[in-house]
């Protein structure tokens, strides 16, 4: 069976917007509406393709196929672009703030003067938790991973806001979107405090977003915090930068979950735990481990070679991108931020050293050019929050909280789908046909064999042997 691609000859029609699907085993065709969108490449629709046929499509990971429509964020990894709601990521990261581009991403218009008063005065109403939800975090060990915290805490906000659940209803859609908005940094800071024992920080209403999530991460009651305007900024663009990235697997996540009606709150903490694997969210954490590793620019050779001979496990991380096949426009910005952080600070950082020597290679090294394997957004955001003395393990925390826009936008704009529906993904089975069953007195499974009572005794802390 074969499939007509988009330089073929597509069914007959006035306006060729079609494609014609042919199985070469019997003969048949199916014709296939096209559907074209502002940007980006033509689509099959194939909605009705196993009812017309009997057959499925094949695509793992979702890498060609797409599962909505939407209008809020573009890329074109090929030129290295990203847009939102049609505005360069470039642009909005230097000429807007995070407040700008939450309300730019809800709403699909950047805000007038007076509207910017009101949103920023909407989420600043609601950064404060629950007294009790706050007490919620005395139930994790205080070695807990911050992202583990998160995602209990954030699915917790369901059973203390009742009044903002029903998904059908416009209004409580937005106050459910400003209260998560508002206080994923005061939880993510309050899982940093509950790690140190320290106390937590509550939140100021005359600060910026960016200015409160500083102060609650390293402000103590027995000082005043002053807040640093240039890291302020600095950690507003790193906010900007990760609000949103399309149909990844987070935001894929978020969608899904929300496709079935299911609570707000457990739809972005189903987008933590999606964004906390290292194949996602803590890809920034993994460039910061590599140059500790590489650790002098004196090895960087070795370690080149290393990425380039195929029997080696080790990778540079933070280079390419399953999207960008140019450089990652987010990684321009970063650059420079990086820059800045570390002269204000007076941080003389040697993996800064490691890190333009890196950028060098990849940029004119044929090896990573001929692979298109450019500097990604994570290269330099784990600098930038090791400078700013975040823990490495927080620094998934920081990109939940600028993801958590992106999150809701997609979330309240699939709600708004007259086409949406719960999704339902369907699959290529290669198990067993069926067959009788049989009893066999003594039967033994050669696989996943499971001693029960070594499982009993461990689950009731009593001594075993391994």
């Amino acid at each position: 069976m074969a499939q007509s691609r988009s330089e073929k000859k597509p069914a007959a029609d006035t306006d060729n917007k079609s494609f014609t699907l042919v199985d070469n085993q019997t003969g048949e065709s199916y014709e296939l509406p096209a559907l074209e969108g502002t940007m980006g490449p033509r689509v099959v629709d194939i909605r009705k393709l196993y009812g017309q046929s009997g057959l499925f499509t094949y695509d793992p990971g979702f890498t060609s196929t797409a599962s909505c429509s939407s209008s809020i964020t573009f890329i074109d990894g090929e030129k290295g672009m990203l847009l939102h709601r049609g505005y360069a990521i470039a642009d909005l990261a230097e000429n807007s703030d995070f407040m700008d581009v939450c309300y730019l991403l809800l709403y699909g218009e950047l805000p007038s003067p007076e509207e910017k008063q009101e949103f920023e005065d909407s989420i600043t109403n609601h950064t404060m938790l629950h007294e009790q939800l706050v007490t919620f975090y005395r139930g994790y060990k205080r070695d807990s991973h911050p992202m583990a915290i998160m995602v209990g805490v954030v699915g917790a906000l369901s059973a203390f806001y009742h009044d903002s659940t029903d998904i059908h209803d416009p209004m409580q859609r937005m106050i459910a979107a400003h209260r998560m908005i508002a206080k994923m940094p005061t939880i993510g800071a309050y899982a940093y405090k509950y790690a140190l024992g320290q106390p937590f920080m509550y939140p100021r209403n005359d600060l910026s977003y960016s200015a409160n999530l500083l102060r609650m991460m390293f402000g103590v009651p027995t000082e005043d915090y002053v807040v640093n305007e240039t890291l302020a900024r600095a950690i507003d663009k790193l906010l900007i930068l990760h609000a949103d990235h399309e149909q990844n697997a987070s935001t894929s996540t978020v969608r899904l979950a929300g496709s079935s009606g299911a609570n707000p709150f457990a739809c972005i903490a189903a987008g933590i735990a999606s964004l906390w694997g290292p194949a996602h969210g803590g890809a920034n954490e993994a460039v910061l481990n590599m140059l500790n590793e590489i650790g002098s620019v004196e090895r960087i050779p070795e370690f080149i070679k290393r990425a380039q001979d195929p029997n080696d496990p080790f990778r540079l991380m933070g280079f390419g991108h399953r999207v960008y096949k140019n450089y990652d426009p987010r990684a321009t910005v970063l650059r420079k931020s990086c820059h800045e952080v570390l002269e204000v600070l007076g941080v003389n950082d040697p993996r800064l050293e490691l890190a333009m020597e890196l950028e060098r290679i990849a940029l004119e090294d044929d090896y990573f050019v001929d692979r298109k394997l450019y500097p990604n957004v994570d290269f330099y955001s784990g600098i930038i929050l090791s400078a700013l003395g975040f823990p490495t393990n927080m620094f998934t925390v920081l990109f939940a909280i600028g993801r958590t826009v992106g999150w809701i936008a997609h979330w309240k704009e699939m709600l708004g789908d007259s086409e949406n529906k719960i999704g339902r993904p369907r699959q290529l089975y290669t198990g067993q046909t069926e067959r009788p069953f049989t009893a066999v007195e003594g039967r033994q499974h050669s696989e996943n064999k499971i001693s029960w009572s070594w499982l009993w005794r461990s689950n009731r802390n009593e001594p075993h042997q391994p």
